[in-house]
């Protein structure tokens, strides 16, 4: 009998809620050395706890991947569940072609990063505040609501305020300036997306961020 996660509303109201005792289905796939359709199916079936966020998005509670490696696979090392020892990225991309060639490299640098892809501003608006990404890589031009209202959105946000912020457009400065211009901190690239230089400020974040959260 399959049982779908609970909601988003239980999850995060729960007086000990707390966003970096979760990860992506993708991430737990990776700790677990299972596919990420098994983790999913394992999801439905129980076996694994999760929650959906609003945007319909899985999010797996780590101490139930060790619950469950302790169980299955006893003769496995205990998952590294330590949220100091990886990154929270949040990657918003409406074109599939760019999303594969971000999972992809993702996946050959081999980096402790917990990615989650959406393909719209809102859907991202709709889930940031509950999963707090360490990183956020952004593109403008988007259908809807496009990603410079977004961050102006986000600005708002003081639960937000230490999120990095890399926005990668193929839109001229100029365009950007007369739209009111990105936030002071936010990093701008050129379309298209400069893997070497991506590689090299994510593995920077990875390494500062496990020295500040010690």
């Amino acid at each position: 009998m399959s049982r779908e996660p609970k909601t988003f509303e239980a999850a995060i109201t729960a007086d000990d809620f707390s966003s970096s005792d979760y990860c992506g289905t993708s991430y737990a796939a990776k700790l677990l050395g299972l596919s990420v359709a098994t983790v999913q199916s394992l999801v439905e079936k129980g076996e694994i706890e999760a929650w959906k966020t609003l945007g319909g998005h899985r999010r797996i509670a780590l101490h139930s991947i060790n619950a469950y490696l302790a169980k299955n696979s006893p003769q496995l090392s205990r998952a590294d569940t330590n949220p100091k020892h990886r990154l929270r990225v949040l990657i918003v991309e409406d074109d599939e072609i760019t999303c594969e060639l971000y999972r992809a490299y993702f996946d050959e640098w081999d980096l402790p990063v917990d990615c989650t892809w959406m393909p719209s501003a809102l859907e991202a608006l709709m889930d940031i505040a509950s999963m707090r990404p360490d990183l956020l890589i952004t593109d403008l031009s988007m259908p809807g609501v496009d990603g410079i209202e977004m961050l102006k959105a986000l600005k708002r946000n003081q639960q937000l305020t230490d999120m990095q912020i890399v926005v990668i457009s193929g839109l001229p400065l100029e365009a950007i300036t007369e739209r009111g211009g990105l936030p002071a901190h936010a990093h701008l690239q050129k379309k298209p997306v400069n893997f070497d230089w991506l590689q090299g400020y994510v593995t920077a974040l990875v390494t500062a961020n496990a020295k500040w959260r010690q």
